[in-house]
């Protein structure tokens, strides 16, 4: 499933993609689509399974399902 991260600021981006390609994700950074928002404007979009307490930090603004007809669902928000 295709997920979408938003943050809260840019190197938070930064860092979470590069934990994912360590993992062995394929993750992209891309603009957040207009549909979403975010701080940075900067999000990761992956495919590997969200695990909120391993893979969320401050920066970290929500996780979002990439819908197969269009739209996103949340999975995640971040309260901190």
């Amino acid at each position: 499933m295709e997920q979408i991260a938003t943050f809260h600021t840019h190197l938070g981006a930064m860092s979470f993609q590069k934990r994912l390609k360590a993992a062995g994700d394929q993750p992209v950074m891309m603009p957040v689509p207009r549909a979403l928002s975010a701080s940075c404007g900067t999000c990761v979009k992956f495919t590997a399974p969200f695990d909120a307490p391993s893979m969320a930090d401050e920066d970290l603004d929500a996780v979002y399902a990439v819908q197969p007809a269009g739209g996103y669902q949340i999975l995640f928000q971040n309260e901190e």
